[in-house]
């Protein structure tokens, strides 16, 4: 269990001038390595984005995200193109194609996502295969904390962002034309061995709590089957919301959905309430009541009676999944840092994470 923080930590998240928002918020230049053709890419952009046409200015967005991903302005207009990384890749990472196609299918339900406009496939324009969306305005939170804003809107946040991965969860895969989108059935079984496969082609060293992990999650998967189309990475600074609003505008990178088990992906989106504010932007320590941030068993009860669920769900098991998959994804974004190709330049604190998360795993594995 992480150790609790005392009273003052609530107070000095709120007052801090050094804040996670002015980290990992907005845009910068764009690194050499990330270098476009500038010609052909506009060529490309004036050809499937109508009223794109001027004077091209291309910023990196500053957030961390393993397919790197960029504003483009072109006067008043604006959009977003998000790539695959440079170099050499693991295999089945970073799959743009899967997430043009799963936001344009949300996009026709109404479902909150940017507005997709193209996919290109001509690695000679950026270097890689990118697609286009629309640039969304609005407000993405950081810090799970929600220093700023009071405990009223806090709770209407966190209560909306259920909400909508119970809205997901409940898509109509059929309707949505994600019947093929991933194997149905033996979710959990599929992913475990897929991430130890990712973890051991990034494993830097020798971590026992990850092979301990990978010898005790296959023995211990639930007979619940239960498919849904499932995020993947779900987590509050995925979420765009309104300006002024508690209310999602759009869900971002979906480089991780697939057709899988519900409960994983809420899972993951509880991971926050058994993770320190410090270095990991978790909530264990902090004063919930106070904060007005509902407590991780008030989101699961909400989750139930929105999913319609009969019972309330035990997610033990597939919090220690969620982590374990957190320390693979984390060891791989470290290794591609040591190899000079990570898209977020904080990514060498990966490795730190990678360990972190790997023995918090075990830890409720051994308890579970």
């Amino acid at each position: 269990m992480p150790l609790p923080l005392d009273s003052t930590a609530t107070k000095e998240m709120e007052s801090s001038p050094e804040t996670l928002q002015s980290i990992y918020s907005g845009t910068m230049p764009v690194d050499r390595k990330y270098l476009f053709d500038e010609g052909k890419l506009g060529a490309f952009l004036r050809s499937h984005v109508e009223g794109f046409d001027g004077e091209l200015v291309i910023e990196k967005f500053r957030g961390g995200q393993s397919n790197p991903t960029f504003l483009l302005r072109c006067g008043a207009r604006r959009c977003v193109l998000r790539r695959k990384p440079p170099g050499q890749l693991l295999q089945s990472a970073h799959a743009i194609d899967r997430e043009y196609r799963v936001i344009r299918a949300l996009s026709e339900l109404d479902f909150p996502v940017p507005l997709p406009y193209a996919y290109c496939d001509d690695p000679s324009i950026v270097g890689s295969d990118f697609y286009l969306m629309a640039f969304v305005e609005g407000r993405v939170f950081w810090d799970p904390a929600l220093p700023g804003e009071s405990p009223e809107t806090r709770r209407a946040i966190y209560q909306e962002a259920i909400r909508v991965i119970a809205q997901l969860h409940s898509v109509n895969i059929h309707a949505a034309g994600l019947d093929d989108y991933g194997r149905q059935g033996e979710y959990l079984k599929r992913q475990i061995k897929r991430w130890t496969a990712q973890y051991r082609a990034s494993e830097t060293t020798v971590c026992e709590d990850m092979n301990q992990l990978i010898e005790w999650l296959p023995e211990h998967i639930p007979a619940n089957d239960t498919v849904s189309l499932v995020h993947g990475d779900f987590r509050l600074d995925n979420l765009v919301f309104h300006p002024t609003e508690p209310r999602v505008l759009a869900v971002l990178d979906w480089e991780l959905s697939t057709l899988g088990h519900p409960l994983a992906d809420l899972a993951y989106y509880c991971i926050p309430w058994h993770t320190l504010p410090r270095p990991t932007r978790g909530l264990a320590g902090l004063d919930l009541e106070a904060l007005g941030i509902p407590t991780e068993a008030e989101n699961i009860q909400r989750y139930q009676v929105l999913a319609g669920l009969p019972e309330s769900p035990n997610l033990n098991f597939y919090l220690v999944f969620s982590m374990f998959r957190v320390a693979a994804i984390t060891q791989g974004v470290y290794k591609r840092a040591l190899d000079g190709n990570a898209s977020n330049t904080r990514a060498l604190e990966s490795g730190e994470r990678s360990r972190y998360f790997s023995k918090l795993a075990w830890d409720i594995a051994q308890r579970a």
